[in-house]
C-alpha cells in the first residue's frame, strides 16, 4: 500500500497535482505527498540501474549468456508485434478510407445532405449522387456538379 500512487502510472501524477490544491498539514496529504516523492525517487533509481546494465551489456555481451538468449527471444517477439502493429494500422486506416469514401459517396455534392447508402439521387434536393466533382479536362480545375462550363478556363465540360 506505502507504494499504490506509483503503480498506478499516471493516477499518481493525476493525485500529486490534485495534492497542491488539497490543505498540506492534512495528515493524508503528507502521506501521500510522502510516497509520491518515494514511488518518483524509485523509478529514477530504476532508470539508473537500467542504464547501467545496457552499458555493462553493451561492453560484455558474453558475459550475459541467460539474459541475451533472453533478450535475443525478445526482440525477435518485438520484431513480429511491430510487424502485426503496422499490419493493423494499415488496416485500420483502408478501413477508415473506406468509410469514408463511402459517406463521401453518400453525401449530396449540391447541397451536403447526408443520405443513406445506396440512394441514387439526393433524398433533400434531388441531384444525382456519386458524381465526382468535374474537373476541367484543359485547366484541371474542379467544377461543381452539373456545371457546363469551366470557371477557370471557361471551356465546356463533358457531361
Amino acid at each position: 500500500m506505502s507504494d499504490i500512487f506509483g503503480k498506478l502510472g499516471g493516477l499518481g501524477g493525476l493525485i500529486k497535482g490534485l495534492s497542491g490544491l488539497m490543505p498540506q498539514d492534512d495528515p493524508q496529504v503528507k502521506l501521500m505527498n510522502a510516497q509520491t516523492q518515494v514511488s518518483d525517487l524509485r523509478a529514477q533509481e530504476e532508470a539508473v540501474y537500467t542504464e547501467i546494465g545496457r552499458l555493462a551489456y553493451q561492453q560484455n555481451p558474453a558475459a550475459f549468456p541467460a539474459q541475451q538468449s533472453k533478450l535475443q527471444l525478445i526482440q525477435a517477439n518485438l520484431a513480429e508485434a511491430e510487424a502485426a502493429l503496422n499490419q493493423t494500422t494499415q488496416e485500420k486506416q483502408a478501413a477508415e478510407e473506406a468509410a469514408r469514401a463511402a459517406a463521401e459517396a453518400s453525401t449530396c455534392p449540391s447541397c451536403g445532405h447526408q443520405n443513406a447508402d445506396g440512394v441514387k439521387f439526393c433524398q433533400e434536393c434531388g441531384a444525382q449522387l456519386g458524381v465526382g466533382t468535374p474537373k476541367c479536362p484543359g485547366c484541371g480545375q474542379e467544377n461543381p456538379p452539373g456545371t457546363r462550363f469551366c470557371g477557370g478556363c471557361g471551356r465546356r465540360l463533358e457531361e
